[in-house]
């Protein structure tokens, strides 16, 4: 089945009102939430309203739980729910990635849900508004290194352990925490929870000050004693050890095209910034003659314009295999590892590029430059994303290929 390319039109009905609201709602209030680090954006909840009802009419997805599950006719090709969320999530993250880490019920928790939960679940849980928790003090890209436990007690379950650099943690409504049920089983027994935020047992240590994406809380959210229901833990809870990782593993299929997206809309933004910046300098950018017989500024620019490009293509491809039902695992981290890579090689060139411009409040570039980094981090960093290709693409596993 061949990719097709060209946006319908409900997709570009997406377009138009995500860039919208980042316009006029996102890059007015940018400068004043890096500023003002830890302060909620309470302009954010107009903007949620808005993508609310406008999911409820069943016109638009965007990003959160229920965006990611289309009920649509697998058996043609179609872009469906996954597209219409991760073009949301690249415009959004074109006025402010920060801030687009910050709109209600569009976490990084909410796509893990979706990727994990049963039907049942999502139908309950479609509308909350999900951190996501994974990297313990112990460990970051390891995610098989999870200590934190969930020990059944009757119909519950007590999850004990402390999470650290949780987006939007002391802002969601709930977590989605990763637990092992038993950790002489290995990766096999590592399941994911859905957690209240506002639940016995669990506390919000600190926020993070941070490099960038300051608008963003980050939290360090300890678990102790905390008893939920069975039915708490998302998807299959049995211990599958000839499955080994893969399970909740999938989650990432889900939110790594989601980070893609916020790479490849800041790295945009930044692009376009630059461009205005040259051609008031008296810098051409031409399309009709060879690189190499244009400024060398104009050079640099068609050279990150077409490695954008790339990072956008991968980004979509797997969104559509998504939508399509066709695995996506390594396309997820394939463009995961080319956007986030080129997003902040765009934006640090930018600064280069706009000098003095650049690099002071006179403009966003320096923000967007200091914001794009984590994208190359969180959700498996370049290197993670690099074995996965790599695992894939031999047919050998974790144990055989570190």
């Amino acid at each position: 089945m061949a990719i097709n390319l060209e946006l319908p039109t409900k997709l570009n009905a997406v377009i138009h009102k995500a860039h919208q609201g980042a316009a006029e709602m996102l890059r007015p209030i940018s400068r004043k939430y890096d500023l003002k680090e830890h302060a909620y954006p309470v302009e954010l909840d107009t903007l949620a309203t808005l993508f609310e009802g406008i999911s409820d009419a069943k016109t638009i997805s965007f990003a959160g739980a229920e965006a990611f599950r289309d009920a649509d006719d697998k058996d043609e090709n179609h872009n469906g729910a996954n597209m219409s969320a991760i073009l949301n999530v690249l415009e959004i993250s074109w006025g402010d990635v920060a801030l687009m880490l910050s709109v209600p019920y569009q976490g990084l928790g909410n796509a893990a849900i979706s990727g994990v939960a049963t039907d049942e679940q999502l139908a309950r849980l479609g509308k909350v508004w999900a951190a996501m928790a994974i990297t313990e003090p112990s460990f970051g890209s390891d995610s098989a290194a999870v200590s934190t436990t969930a020990k059944v007690d009757g119909d519950e379950y007590v999850i004990n352990g402390e999470k650290i650099f949780v987006t939007a943690g002391s802002r969601a409504s709930h977590i989605v925490v990763w637990a092992t049920l038993d950790k002489s089983l290995g990766r096999a027994a590592i399941k994911s929870f859905i957690v209240p935020r506002e639940h016995p047992g669990v506390t919000v240590e600190r926020l993070e000050h941070k490099l960038g994406i300051k608008a963003s809380d980050t939290a360090v959210i300890r678990f102790d004693n905390v008893r939920i229901p069975k039915d708490y833990l998302l998807g299959d809870p049995e211990i599958h050890v000839d499955k080994g990782f893969a399970g909740v593993m999938e989650t990432f299929d889900n939110t790594r095209p989601v980070v893609s997206a916020m790479a490849v809309g800041i790295a945009r933004a930044a692009l376009e910034e630059l461009r205005k910046v040259l051609t008031d300098a008296g810098v051409e950018i031409s399309y009709d003659k060879p690189s190499h017989a244009q400024n060398a500024a104009a050079a640099e620019f068609l050279r990150m314009e077409a490695d954008w490009e790339a990072g956008y293509l991968l980004t979509v491809r797997s969104a559509w295999q998504a939508d399509n039902n066709i695995p996506n695992s390594k396309e997820a981290s394939m463009g995961k590892a080319k956007a986030a890579r080129v997003a902040s090689d765009i934006t640090l060139k930018a600064v280069e590029m706009a000098g003095t411009t650049g690099y002071s409040e006179e403009t966003l570039l320096e923000k967007w430059a200091r914001d794009s980094k984590i994208l190359d981090i969180f959700e498996g960093t370049q290197q993670i994303q690099q074995l996965v290709v790599a695992r894939r693409l031999l047919g050998l596993s974790s144990s055989e290929l570190k």
